[in-house]
């Protein structure tokens, strides 16, 4: 399908503007150019009943945390979610406006954790605090008016990336138990030989060369790549998980790798629902200020975590 009509603006804009794409500048210009992008398409944050910054005890030393109430009589269900940028860009702030949203509109307690970032903190440093911060959130979540039987887990690129490893260390660890993961266009194979890989190489959107920089920031050796907590879709077994919604894009080199993790969980066992968004690229879903498309996709992951936690408190 040709570009969404907004979609399509956005490139026009982009490329009379001569944008730089992220791979060829330092780190700190590249974490500015980050942040201030999703400022501008992620639109006026929504307010909500409280937001409280926090840190937790991560692995490596304290840790932020930002927790999202929207209105509502307790205890809500709590969502955990992990933002993008490759493991290498990306903060609490990246997420706000898309954490905010997501509270509002699933009636959920949102948890946004901080991790550390590579190449500063290499893999696994990631999953292993985004795992400790889910703990945080399990044990603490009932202080902000939460329920942590009612669990949920969610992540956009590499935050994709980070709760599917998030859902194989909790399942092998015996919990904390989570009723669904969500999983926006994320990465699940450093070894993925793709279609959509081969095909996305436009240097105005994420392309695979941006797969392949974000890649060599956060590993050490190739070979932490096949790792399942780096690579999700290379776990010997995938039963047990939560329910998944993954979401993905036509124009994106993760789009294959995304549509056959949902494939391998089908496989094992577990029901997962895969969406493609057709006529979009690579980083929508953050821009609900910009993309009619983007904000419909979060309201169906809305309604998906709606449905999720009202069956979990039928089942309970």
């Amino acid at each position: 399908m040709p570009f969404d009509p907004q979609l399509q603006e956005l490139y026009d804009r982009r490329a009379a503007q001569g944008v730089r794409p992220l791979y060829t500048m330092t780190l700190q210009e590249a974490r500015a150019a980050d942040l201030a992008d999703i400022r501008s398409a992620a639109g006026t944050p929504e307010a909500v009943r409280e937001v409280r910054d926090l840190t937790f005890e991560g692995p490596g030393g304290p840790l932020p945390l930002r927790v999202y109430r929207p209105s509502g009589e307790g205890p809500l269900p709590v969502l955990v979610y992990f933002f993008g940028g490759g493991w290498t860009l990306g903060s609490l702030d990246t997420s706000d406006a898309l954490c905010r949203r997501l509270a509002n509109s699933a009636g959920c307690l949102t948890v946004a954790v901080g991790y550390r970032l590579a190449p500063e903190h290499p893999f696994p440093a990631a999953p292993q605090d985004c795992f400790a911060g889910l703990r945080w959130a399990a044990e603490h979540a009932a202080r902000f008016g939460g329920d942590p039987g009612r669990l949920a887990v969610a992540g956009d690129s590499a935050g994709g990336n980070l709760a599917a490893a998030v859902t194989l260390m909790a399942r092998d660890a015996g919990g904390p138990g989570l009723v669904t993961q969500v999983l926006v266009y994320p990465n699940t194979d450093y070894l993925a030989d793709t279609p959509s890989r081969r095909e996305n190489t436009d240097p105005l959107l994420f392309n695979d060369k941006s797969v392949h920089w974000y890649w060599d920031n956060y590993l050490t050796t190739p070979q932490d790549g096949t790792h399942p907590l780096a690579s999700p879709l290379r776990a010997p077994d995938h039963s047990g998980l939560p329910p998944a919604l993954v979401l993905t894009a036509e124009y994106d080199p993760l789009r294959d790798e995304g549509e056959r993790y949902a494939e391998r969980l089908r496989a094992s066992g577990v029901p997962a629902e895969s969406v493609r968004h057709d006529g979009l690229a690579h980083g929508f879903f953050t821009m609900s200020g910009t993309l009619d498309a983007a904000r419909r996709a979060v309201e169906r992951v809305a309604a998906h975590l709606r449905t999720a936690f009202a069956d979990a408190t039928s089942r309970d």
